[in-house]
């Protein structure tokens, strides 16, 4: 199986002049639910169901809300390790930087070494 891409065209921000190129697109071929997801770690397994596995995952949810909200890393081992970071405006002067000027937060995802071992051997097929 490969990831299915579409061209796009587009320019580069702030450079209204230059000629627009094209780029590839990621296109998903479809998503995996929630329930789909626990069905199938559940059939990997003869000793839980896909009840007790949506039970874990709904609980990692609030666990994770939980560490995140208080600032820390959140690592999974092999898997990877999730963050919060902040996009905020600038100060001219560090005294003058206050909370108010932070416009939000985003989690980042950073993956493990079983899944950047997987983006490297991706193939690629482009769709129209």
């Amino acid at each position: 199986m490969a990831v299915t891409y579409v061209l796009a065209q587009k320019g580069l921000p702030g450079t209204s002049g230059e000629e627009k190129k094209f780029y590839a697109q990621a296109k998903a071929r479809g998503e995996l639910t929630y329930r789909q997801l626990a069905k199938e770690i559940a059939d990997a397994s003869t000793t839980v169901s896909d009840s007790d596995v949506l039970a874990v995952l709904n609980d990692l949810t609030k666990v994770l809300k939980r560490h995140l909200s208080n600032g820390e890393i959140v690592r999974f081992g092999d898997f990877g390790s999730f963050q919060v970071t902040l996009t905020s405006e600038g100060a001219v002067e560090e005294s003058k930087f206050s909370s108010s000027l932070i416009k939000g937060g985003k989690i980042v995802f950073r993956p493990g070494v079983d899944l950047r071992e997987m983006l490297a051997t991706l193939q690629y097929e482009k769709i129209s």
